[in-house]
């Protein structure tokens, strides 16, 4: 999926090594001020919280546009979520529908089509002309123009809706398959021979009463979708992943009853599962049959394993801890530092002796308000060369830029944040989803809409090497390194 022919990002590696060495050298004589100037923020203390919608930043990001979500999807209900990227338009996931944005000019992005579809949450990825959509709310159809109806009727529905984007100015609706538990989240794994291309649909909290969400649950649904005839999309298998069961759950731990989101790296044939009181690390060379090689609990820290992240040489796994569901206050010194974070995993060992070894924790080192929802969320890989950067969405705990090179000692290096949408009441908000792509970090603000920051660091400036047709960020891409 890069853009940059093999032979042209050799000489690029070449070029990079040699600017490298020039800025490690200049950054070696700089005047401590001028090093201190590329280094975030100290700590905020607790009198020191933003002001409601005040913007505050480490010197080296910037925000350089925000486009306000439109109406219908304009109200605090209707819920900004992920995001996909492909060519000059970014995807973006909303609990109403979709958005479509023309960003061919990153400081000016622009509408090209919003889709109204209600059914959170509406996680989205894309493949050429198709688009996929999750539906994890139960509905009285498969239509968009359905409404809210119990899970406890037979005839509701939530699982995968297909759309054809051969025009992005007029998406159509094409396809839905129906999956157990429904899709709260969906990760797409191309097929080896490109022919077909699969959805690993990530479902939980099964109940009884629950026709089509029988316990016990402690499968995916897999979906295949032929690309030339996407109409012809079924469910294929549904492997158990846990079957001498997952995490029984504990005072402070979820339970796991399925998975809540799974990353894959289809070019190293590996995928990682973050799934609620369990992590695991997936063999998908069989793309219909993925098989668990290891698998990890923290239960002394981890509340909900909710995402994860490889490194680019596929060595290592951060997961994310959503602590609270996403609508609690726990960036704060209550909560600590440990507690609804992220957490560095080492991948150790060979082929099915693969395990995963914890070596740190990272969490932002600023205190937020009592009524800002704050945990680790969304966040992509920065495709910098010889080094491990991501940067990642914090809810209203804003935007966060750090290094896990050095997997036991990770290191804020940028941020940029709002202040609360409000000091008297909390109210659900902030950044969702937060990627780099071609250039630009992109963020999907819960509420503010579109928000469009430029970070210039030496430590990232390699990342401008690296160019791709399309982004799925669960579906992680790899890139040229050393």
């Amino acid at each position: 999926m890069i853009k940059l022919a093999t032979a042209r990002l050799r000489q690029l590696r070449i070029i990079s090594l040699a600017a490298t060495g020039l800025l490690l050298t200049s950054v070696a004589l700089a005047t401590p001020s001028s090093a201190q100037e590329a280094a975030p923020a100290a700590p905020a203390a607790a009198s020191d919280i933003p002001g409601v919608d005040e913007i505050r930043s480490s010197p080296n990001l910037r925000q350089i546009a925000n486009l306000p979500k439109q109406a219908p999807f304009d109200t605090t209900a209707a819920l900004n979520s992920d995001m996909a990227f492909q060519g000059k338009y970014a995807f973006a996931g909303n609990y109403n529908g979709f958005v479509i944005y023309d960003i061919s000019r990153p400081s000016a992005p622009t509408i090209t089509a919003q889709v109204n579809c209600p059914g959170s949450q509406n996680d989205i990825s894309v493949y050429g002309n198709l688009l996929f959509v999750s539906t994890d709310s139960s509905r009285s159809d498969d239509s968009c123009a359905s409404v809210a109806q119990p899970a406890s009727v037979k005839e509701s529905w939530e699982g995968i809706k297909v759309f054809d984007i051969s025009d992005k100015a007029n998406p159509r609706y094409i396809k839905s398959v129906e999956t157990a538990c429904g899709s709260h989240t969906h990760t797409l794994v191309p097929g080896k021979d490109r022919k077909n291309v699969y959805l690993y649909v990530s479902s939980y909290s099964p109940r009884a009463e629950f026709p089509d969400c029988q316990p016990p649950h402690d499968s995916i649904s897999i979906v295949k979708v032929p690309v030339k005839k996407p109409t012809q999309a079924a469910v294929i298998s549904t492997p158990n992943l846990f079957p001498d069961g997952g995490f029984p759950g504990s005072e402070t731990g979820s339970a796991t009853t399925g998975c809540h989101d799974i990353t894959a790296y289809p070019a190293k044939d590996l995928a990682a599962g973050a799934c609620m009181g369990d992590g695991v690390l997936l063999d998908i060379k069989n793309r219909e049959a993925p098989k668990v090689i290891t698998q990890v609990r923290d239960t002394v820290n981890f509340a909900f394993w909710h995402s994860a992240t490889f490194n680019n040489a596929g060595t290592k796994v951060v997961f994310t801890d959503e602590l609270g569901g996403g609508g609690a206050a726990t960036c704060n010194e209550t909560v600590g530092p440990d507690r609804g974070a992220d957490a560095v995993y080492d991948i150790t060992g060979r082929g099915n002796a693969r395990k995963l070894e914890f070596r740190s924790y990272y969490k932002i080192p600023r205190t937020n308000g009592d009524t800002e929802n704050c945990v680790a969320h969304n966040g992509s890989l920065i495709p910098v060369l010889g080094r491990d950067i991501m940067v990642q969405a914090w809810y209203q705990g804003g935007i966060s830029v750090w290094d896990f090179t050095d997997s036991r000692h990770p290191k804020e290096i940028a941020y940029w944040e709002r202040g609360p949408l409000s000091d008297t009441q909390a109210i659900t908000g902030g950044a969702w989803s937060t990627y780099y792509y071609n250039g630009n970090i992109y963020s999907n603000d819960i509420q503010k809409g579109l928000d469009v920051l430029e970070l210039n660091d030496w430590r990232t400036w390699s990342a401008n090497l690296t160019r791709f047709k399309e982004l799925n960020v669960q579906t992680q891409p790899g890139y040229l390194s050393w």
